[in-house]
């Protein structure tokens, strides 16, 4: 289980690599590992898009 400061840390990279569209890939990450019956590494793929929300600010798109 990755601790919160490394949840932020994958998200900036991740927004810094991929731009808005990291959101996405983050959501595609936790499907994927839904569907191979992995639930806690789907939860750390939500909360690392749920991050990177947060990151980005209420204001953009």
């Amino acid at each position: 289980m990755m601790t919160e400061v490394q949840v932020h840390t994958v998200a900036r990279q991740m927004l810094e690599q991929h731009g808005f569209a990291a959101i996405a890939k983050a959501a595609e990450q936790a499907r994927a590992c839904e569907g191979r019956g992995e639930a806690d590494e789907a939860k750390e793929w939500r909360h690392i898009a749920d991050a990177m929300k947060i990151i980005r600010g209420p204001h953009q798109n």
